[in-house]
């Protein structure tokens, strides 16, 4: 395992002040621009997984439109194609919390350009508001039906993959909430993924951290957390807890990466730009608040994994936000660890 730089010892005080339970919960969005509005319209007719178009956005994007028998309705997913000739490997890129009608690595993260002479396609799907991309036991009045994991290891991939005439190499990785849901995809799909990344994310959900992790993702964005995987003390929180299932994890490439919440100069800049002192002092606050609590999270996954001797690479740096600057700037870093793992035929 490889560790750079010194572990913060703020980021102890932050996951502190993050275990208080949440009593409150703001309003959801379908749109996260949009506040109060409906959560996804559920088509009772929709049964049946298929894509049903295709637009070009440029030279090597698409935009698809699949209908989602597991969540009835039509799921938007962009898809990045990679160069040279195909076949080539296929990277699945998870959103943050927000999931936004486009996914952020593509509005924020630089994702298009990054992959533009890569030899991988890259699918990102969009509108996962408060998900943790699982699938839901039950529909949520603010979230609406969330069947993320059946869509996204079953519905999606022969979708896509035959489109895109893949190798059949995969590989998964999100920042923050996604980074949670790509590392719980991995350990739940042992051997579906050849390499896994998580940027600034948590990674238990059973013990009282992660209960609490979980519960404020889901609550910030309105939705109720006991619609996800019951009560906190049923057998499914366990189940989705990449530190209890580690071990799944052996042979999987892993990238783990975290910063301190240390603005860097990039975070000052995207600061400065903000249209009120009140969104500057958000972005600040909240970011290096975000940043700080998934530096400790990062930390005890990276021990987990080193008391079991599953190799990792775990960056941590010393300046950072929980900001989309930061998480583009790490993109290379976990690029170089994913590479590898998807150049080579399995023996």
């Amino acid at each position: 395992m490889r560790l750079r730089g010194p572990i913060g010892a703020a980021a102890m005080a932050v996951i502190a002040t993050v275990a208080v339970p949440v009593t409150a919960a703001v309003p959801a969005a379908a749109d996260p621009g949009v506040p109060g509005a409906p959560p996804p319209a559920v088509d009772p007719a929709m049964t049946r997984t298929g894509l049903i178009s295709i637009e070009s956005v440029g030279p090597h994007r698409d935009h698809l439109r699949i209908a989602s028998a597991a969540m009835r309705r039509i799921i938007e997913v962009d898809v990045l194609r990679g160069s040279g000739s195909a076949p080539r490997p296929t990277l699945y890129l998870l959103d943050g919390v927000d999931g936004e009608t486009t996914s952020g690595w593509l509005s924020k993260g630089g994702a298009a350009e990054f992959f533009a002479d890569k030899p991988v396609d890259a699918v990102l799907t969009s509108g996962g508001t408060g998900s943790m991309y699982s699938d839901w036991d039950r529909h949520d009045s603010a979230l609406g039906l969330n069947r993320w994991e059946t869509f996204l290891t079953e519905e999606l991939p022969p979708i896509v993959e035959s489109l895109l005439r893949s190798n059949g190499r995969r590989a998964i990785a999100g920042v923050s909430m996604g980074a949670q849901a790509a590392m719980m995809l991995a350990q739940r799909h042992p051997g579906r993924y050849r390499a896994v990344a998580g940027l600034s994310g948590c990674y238990s959900t059973a013990d009282p951290l992660g209960r609490a992790v979980t519960t404020i993702t889901v609550a910030s964005r309105g939705g109720n957390v006991e619609n996800l995987w019951g009560p906190p003390n049923s057998p499914e929180w366990a189940e989705h807890d990449s530190l209890l299932g580690a071990e799944e994890l052996r042979g999987t490439a892993i990238y783990l990466s975290a910063a301190t919440g240390v603005p860097t100069g990039a975070d000052l800049v995207a600061i400065a730009q903000s249209p009120t002192i009140v969104d500057a002092l958000r972005t600040a606050g909240g970011g290096a608040a975000l940043e700080a609590g998934a530096r400790s999270c990062t930390e005890r996954f990276a021990r987990r994994l080193a008391d079991l001797n599953i190799p990792a690479t775990v960056e941590y740096d010393t300046a950072g936000m929980h900001t989309w600057p930061d998480f583009e700037a790490a993109l290379p870093k976990a690029w170089a660890v994913l590479a590898p793992a998807l150049a080579h035929p399995t023996p």
